[in-house]
């Protein structure tokens, strides 16, 4: 299936590793060229950005001035915009409870995990709109309909994002720009499976074990297993591209039956 993705140009945002490694790997895949956006970079990065399709940039986007500053290489290097992809996030379990969570941990987990998105958005949208046609696809969770007191900033901060993205979705339509969220539940990611991810975390404070911890995770799972981060890159290729023409406002969840209610 072609899915429309050739020959456009597109940011992705946490590139180095995860969802947004995979989701740069299918985008070039399908014949796109990428602004692949981390803090830091990794060798899976490096390798891409050698291939001469993949565009690696390293920006903190916790500060203000990296979105702009990333939307203005894109711009530079490509001529234009087609499609943002706001992937980058982060989260860390608050297994002391809500009181341990301090004013600086929300305002850490707010910036990357809401504010990120919104300013790289702000700093795309001109650019689409002008064109008069684009796709902005966001990475949110099932916490945000599913509201954990383990990560209780984090459920907050993406309950925030999914509702940012559908209230922008009703204002750009007009405009040609398509605005969605992909919401995915755990991911078999450095984000929960690394050495300081969520399994490990909680394996830590309670004395556990993370593999028990992460099984346990999985089970929960109607499908009795973490979702791939190719499984949510071929959705957010959908979701970008020509064949999802007249998808606006929609939020899609890829969490192997998780969520239970309708």
């Amino acid at each position: 299936m072609d899915l429309g993705l050739s020959g456009k140009n597109m940011i992705v945002t946490g590139a180095s590793r995860g969802i947004g490694l995979a989701v740069t790997r299918a985008l070039v895949g399908e014949g796109a060229a990428v602004v692949a956006v981390s803090k830091d970079g990794s060798a899976e990065l490096k390798a891409l950005g050698e291939t001469g399709k993949v565009l690696a940039v390293m920006a903190d986007l916790t500060d203000p001035q990296g979105p702009p500053a990333v939307v203005e290489t894109a711009i530079s290097a490509f001529g234009g915009l087609d499609v943002l992809v706001n992937n980058v996030g982060a989260v860390r379990p608050r297994v002391g409870g809500f009181l341990s969570v301090t004013d600086d941990d929300w305002d850490a987990t707010l910036t990357i995990n809401l504010l990120a998105a919104v300013r790289m958005t702000r700093a795309v949208l001109p650019h689409l709109v002008e064109r008069g046609a684009g796709s902005i696809v966001t990475v949110s969770s099932v916490n945000a309909v599913l509201p954990d007191p383990l990560v209780i900033d984090y459920s907050a901060a993406k309950a925030a994002l999914s509702s940012f993205c559908k209230s922008l979705s009703k204002e750009v339509g007009p405009s040609g720009v398509r605005v969605n969220t992909v919401s995915p539940g755990p991911v078999a990611t450095a984000l929960w499976l690394g050495d300081g991810g969520v399994a490990a975390t909680v394996a830590t404070a309670t004395g556990g074990n993370p593999g028990a911890i992460a099984d346990r995770a999985a089970s929960e799972s109607v499908t009795g297993r973490f979702t791939q981060p190719e499984e949510v890159a071929d959705l957010v290729m959908f979701l970008a591209g020509d064949r999802a023409a007249n998808i606006t406002g929609a939020d899609f969840t890829i969490d192997g039956g998780l969520i239970s209610t309708l």
